[in-house]
Parts: structure tokens; C-alpha cells; sequence
């Protein structure tokens, strides 16, 4: 797990829901329940989460569901808004390549 600035680190004021597993394109990834895809991400270090359909890199704008940049594929359902999307158990996660059209 990373140990990156994104991620405050735990302490007796800081209470962390329970470390749990996820996949992060195609990696195991360790997060915590009551964290967002964004979050994990973000302590991951991956600051673009998607790109548009010219190839250019998006990631967390916002932070409220407003924007759509930080847009991935969770448990295969394309264009969920990684913001307001919070951890579970077995997640698959996945960056997503342009917008997929219909599907918002």
C-alpha cells in the first residue's frame, strides 16, 4: 500500500474503516472501507484516471460528482464518476479510455 502524501496517515485521532482488497487494473490494491475510487487512486499515485478520446489525461477536478473527469470502469460498468464511488470488498476498478457514449 502507499504510503503517498494522498493518504493521511492512520493515528489514535484518526479512525479508518476496515483495510480491504480491490483491483486496480489488474493489480491487487489495499484500500480502506469509507475511502472513494478517487482516494485509493490518488494514494496510488495515479492523478489522470481517464483520457478523452484525443488521448488527453483527466483525473480528480471537482471532487463533488460535478465534472466527470475522474470518470473509470468499476465492476465493468463504464463512465462512474471516481469522486462519489466509495470502496467495496472485491471491486474491480479500471482507467477508462474516452467516454463511452450512452452510458452517463
Amino acid at each position: 500500500m502507499s504510503d503517498h502524501a494522498f493518504r493521511i496517515t492512520s493515528s489514535d485521532n484518526i479512525r479508518r474503516g476496515a483495510e480491504i482488497e480491490v483491483t486496480l487494473n489488474g493489480n491487487k490494491i489495499k484500500g480502506f472501507e469509507g475511502e472513494t475510487v478517487a482516494t485509493l487512486m490518488m494514494a496510488e499515485n495515479m492523478v489522470a484516471m481517464r483520457t478523452t478520446t484525443e488521448g488527453q489525461p483527466r483525473g480528480i477536478y471537482c471532487g463533488m460528482g460535478v465534472c466527470f473527469d475522474c470518470l473509470v470502469v468499476v465492476d465493468d460498468v463504464a463512465n462512474t464518476r471516481a469522486c462519489m464511488t466509495w470502496l467495496k470488498p472485491g471491486m474491480k476498478i479500471e482507467t477508462q479510455a474516452g467516454l463511452r457514449a450512452g452510458e452517463i
